[in-house]
């Protein structure tokens, strides 16, 4: 590539660099190695060619490698403890509130240990408490371990969605984090499934349950690399640079990066806390989140449309099944064509559409108001991980900050999950119009929301990690680490 092809901002920068008597705060790095240094970073950013063949294997590498670890939870819950509904809500309600509290101290955590640590840990925390379920004769006993495996799955989510943040680029984290979230749909029909045979043929033989746990810590903890910088037993030196290399291209801090700035965790949250931007994608996950929690409550609808036992339970398998392909199919396409909040607006709008229409739809039509609910309910899982993901684009540096924001934001949407559970009450069986209004409302403001924020994110687009900085200090610290291991 001759000169004349370098993007003049990367040709400016290269220039000013070049003009620093010394790169870094080292005192003992002298001007050679240095120029050295900025030399290496402007041909990586100089060559840079989107979508190489090195860097092809390399995605798909990290597709084989990564996706199966953060995706290998699953399980569902049984609801046959003849809970009354406020007893049920109250169980639902405990979980999220442990949840809520312990997601940002969880992100900060993670920011400074091996993610093949720390995330496999959680699960051996999660299915102990999971597995002490299956002991349980009262629902208070119930809702005891549902606030514990709330600390506990508290790292989770954020935690993967971070981690997959510092791995894939802006406009390939939608596909990768759909493949996380589909184990949401997911477990959702197949404990539709579980419930109806074990109900239809075993009748709760031998105290089993209509829900099962899978996490396979140990494998994962062997397979599961750490973050682009620090993954020696996964990626080769020349890969592992091409991972940094590729975030650098987007403005993407690395997460524990050798040449990477160590924010404290009280300076991360304050930084996290004066974004404005932080707090409007909280107000959007806040209302996808309040929306979404009718999913517990999919078989007391599907019981309100006159399926009940194990034909009930089979027919809650399809919403899980539309979700499912909302969640692939909306965020391929976000992936491709490059943007989020275009299918965000879209799909909430529709959503809203189909909700009036469920709402409307005559009492008595019952397949009608089942097949709009199933249609319906989809959007709401689309618009998910969607939103999820937009937190990335819209927040990219420094890494310490991105941790916080999408676990904080997490943590606030989720808090709508609190009172939410209680807009699905028996009393309002058949119609349950509190629920459905409401849910109408957060899609709708969400979709007209969307537009006004995307306007605003352009006006005022957020500042990025220079490409050229960030791989320079990569560069520097990786060279200075070489060089104490030769000492040692």
């Amino acid at each position: 590539m001759t000169s004349s092809s370098i993007d003049p901002f990367v040709r400016n920068g290269i220039d000013e660099q070049l003009k620093k008597p010394q790169f870094g705060t080292s005192t003992n790095l002298n001007e050679e190695d240095a120029t050295a240094d900025l030399n290496h970073a402007q041909r990586l950013a100089a060559q840079w060619v989107d979508g190489t063949a090195e860097e092809g294997r390399l995605k798909r590498k990290l597709d084989w490698r990564i996706l199966p670890c953060t995706n290998a939870k699953t399980g569902g819950l049984a609801r046959d403890f003849n809970l009354s509904s406020e007893q049920y809500s109250v169980i639902v309600l405990v979980f999220f509130v442990s949840y809520l509290i312990f997601e940002v101290p969880a992100n900060m955590i993670l920011t400074r240990v091996r993610p093949s640590v720390f995330l496999p840990g959680l699960g051996v925390i999660w299915g102990t408490f999971a597995a002490l379920m299956g002991a349980t004769r009262t629902w208070g006993q119930l809702a005891g371990l549902r606030f514990l495996m709330g600390v506990a799955e508290a790292g989770f989510a954020p935690g993967c969605a971070f981690y997959l943040s510092c791995w894939y680029r802006k406009y390939e984290l939608a596909t990768r984090y759909a493949f996380l979230y589909t184990s949401v749909p997911i477990a959702g029909a197949v404990s539709g499934l579980l419930a109806g045979l074990i109900t239809q043929y075993m009748d709760g033989s031998a105290g089993l349950a209509g829900w099962r746990w899978l996490f396979s810590a140990i494998v994962i903890f062997l397979l599961m690399p750490d973050f682009p910088s620090n993954s020696k037993r996964f990626l080769s030196q020349e890969e592992s640079l091409l991972a940094c290399n590729r975030l650098a291209v987007d403005g993407i801090a690395l997460a524990q990066g050798t040449g990477g700035e160590r924010i404290p965790h009280w300076v991360a949250f304050k930084m996290t806390c004066s974004d404005w931007r932080v707090w409007v994608q909280c107000f959007f996950f806040v209302l996808v989140t309040g929306a979404q929690t009718m999913q517990y409550f999919i078989p007391t609808l599907v019981g309100s449309f006159g399926w009940t036992g194990h034909t009930g339970q089979y027919y809650t398998i399809p919403a899980y099944a539309a979700a499912l392909v909302y969640v692939v199919a909306c965020c391929w396409l976000a992936d491709k064509h490059q943007t989020k909040w275009q299918f965000i607006c879209g799909l909430s709008g529709l959503g809203c559409i189909l909700f009036v229409a469920v709402t409307t739809t005559v009492s008595h039509n019952k397949v009608a108001q089942y097949v709009l609910t199933i249609f319906a309910f989809g959007t709401i899982y689309g618009c998910s991980p969607l939103v999820k993901t937009w937190v990335a684009d819209v927040i990219p540096q420094p890494a310490a900050k991105r941790a916080v924001a999408i676990a904080l934001i997490n943590a606030i949407g989720n808090a709508s999950s609190i009172y939410s559970t209680w807009l699905w009450p028996d009393g309002d069986a058949p119609r349950y119009v509190p629920g459905f209004v409401t849910t109408t409302t957060w899609l709708g403001v969400l979709s007209v929301s969307t537009v006004g924020a995307a306007y605003l994110f352009r006006k005022y687009p957020v500042e990025r990690a220079s490409h050229l900085d960030t791989m320079a200090a990569e560069l520097k610290a990786r060279r200075e680490a070489d060089a104490r291991t030769w000492r040692v």
